[in-house]
C-alpha cells in the first residue's frame, strides 16, 4: 500500500506561495518528488522535475538566466516547458529536442502555486475548494516550513474539535467549561461534512475575538488533503479557513492554508494581523503534538489506536483517503459536550 492519499498525483496542489518565488529556482518536493519552480522571462511560473536530464544533477542548486533554467554542473539551460535551449561547449549545433527536462502542471492563481504531478499539460485552470479567490471576500495565504508527521493525523486533528479543550485550552475552547453542542455529519460518495450547533460561542479569547457572536461552525474533507473549516453568524459567514497539507515524504508534509472573510469596515491588512496573532499560537501548539503523536507511532513500530464513541470521522476520513468511496447519508445530530 503507497503511503501517500489515493489520487494525490492527479491533485493540484499548492507548493508556495507567490511571493516565495522571486528570481531564484525553488525547490519543493510532493510524494517523493523533486520540483523546481522558476519565473521565466515574462513573469510567470514553470514548474519542472529537479533533476537535469544530463547528469541527474539537482536544478534547484542552478539559477535563473535570461528566464532559463541553468544546470549548475555543466551550464545545460531549460525553458519554462523544459525544452533544453543551450548546451555550452559542444563544437558544432547539437539536436537538443531530445535533451528536455521533465514540465510538470504548474498554475499561479489567487497568490499561490499549484502544480499537479500526474497531468498532461491539458487543464491550465486548477480546481480549487470553494470560495478562494472569490472577489466578494478578503483572502490571504500562510504557510510553515515541513511538519513531521503523517498527513493523515494533521486531517484527522484539524476536523477533531475534542483536542481543541486541551491542546489549544483558553484560545479556542476552555477544558473547565464545556458547553452542550449538536454535531451533525453528512456522507457523500467521494467526501464529507461535519456540522457544529451550539448555543453559544466557544469561550477561548481566539473564538470570541475572531468569531463573535456565530452559532454554527461547518468542517469539510475535499479529498485527498484539504480541510475548509466555515465558521457562521445568523445571517453570513463570519470567517472561512481552507488548509493543505501536501506531503512531501511518508513522514513529512507542509501546511498551507488560505484565509477568507467577508468584505468590510475592517482593513483586509488588519484582519490578516488579527489571524495570525491567534493562528502563530495556535498552529505551533498543533505542530508539537502532531510531533510527539508520529515519534511515539514510530517508537511503537505503527499506528496503534482505538477509537472512541467520539471519533465518528475517523473511518470515513480514513476510507477517503484511501481511495475508498461511502454511502451518502446523515449520522447524527449527536449531543456532545465541547
Amino acid at each position: 500500500m503507497t503511503p501517500y492519499p489515493a489520487g494525490l498525483e492527479t491533485t493540484w496542489l499548492p507548493v508556495a506561495l507567490s511571493g516565495q518565488l522571486k528570481t531564484r529556482p525553488l525547490s519543493r518536493r510532493i510524494a517523493g518528488q523533486p520540483i523546481v519552480l522558476f519565473r521565466t522571462a515574462d513573469g510567470s511560473v514553470s514548474a519542472l522535475q529537479d533533476r537535469c536530464p544530463h547528469r541527474n544533477y539537482p536544478l534547484s542548486a542552478g539559477r535563473v538566466v535570461e528566464g532559463t533554467l541553468q544546470c549548475p554542473y555543466h551550464g545545460w539551460r531549460f525553458d519554462g516547458s523544459g525544452a533544453c535551449v543551450a548546451l555550452p561547449g559542444a563544437g558544432e549545433t547539437p539536436d537538443l529536442r531530445r535533451l528536455g527536462a521533465a514540465r510538470i502542471d504548474v498554475a499561479e492563481r489567487h497568490g499561490a502555486i499549484f502544480v499537479r504531478l500526474a497531468g498532461d499539460g491539458s487543464a491550465t485552470e486548477p480546481d480549487l475548494p470553494p470560495l478562494i479567490g472569490h472577489p466578494d471576500y478578503d483572502h490571504f495565504w500562510w504557510t510553515r516550513p515541513p511538519w513531521k508527521g503523517r498527513a493523515l493525523d494533521a486531517l484527522e486533528n484539524i476536523l477533531d474539535p475534542f483536542h481543541t479543550n486541551f491542546v489549544h485550552d483558553g484560545l479556542i475552547r476552555v477544558s473547565s467549561r464545556r458547553q452542550p453542542v449538536r454535531q451533525t455529519v453528512t456522507l457523500a460518495a467521494k467526501g464529507f461534512h461535519v456540522a457544529y450547533d451550539q448555543d453559544a460561542p466557544d469561550r477561548g479569547w481566539m473564538s470570541r475575538l475572531l468569531e463573535g457572536s456565530r452559532r454554527r461552525s461547518t468542517g469539510q474533507y475535499l479529498p485527498p488533503v484539504v480541510f475548509q473549516g466555515r465558521w457562521e453568524k445568523a445571517d453570513r459567514l463570519s470567517l472561512c479557513a481552507t488548509a493543505f497539507f501536501v506531503p512531501e515524504t511518508p513522514d513529512r508534509y507542509r501546511p498551507i492554508g488560505c484565509w477568507t472573510t467577508p468584505k468590510g469596515l475592517a482593513p483586509a491588512w488588519l484582519k490578516k494581523q488579527a489571524i495570525l496573532g491567534f493562528i502563530r499560537v495556535v498552529a505551533e501548539q498543533d505542530r508539537r503534538a502532531l510531533e510527539r503523536q508520529h515519534d511515539t507511532i514510530q517508537a511503537f513500530g505503527g499506528v496503534r489506536f482505538k477509537s472512541g464513541p467520539t471519533d465518528r470521522l475517523t473511518t470515513p476520513l480514513t476510507r477517503l483517503y484511501n481511495g475508498e468511496t461511502l454511502e451518502p447519508g446523515q449520522d447524527g445530530p449527536h449531543a456532545i459536550w465541547l
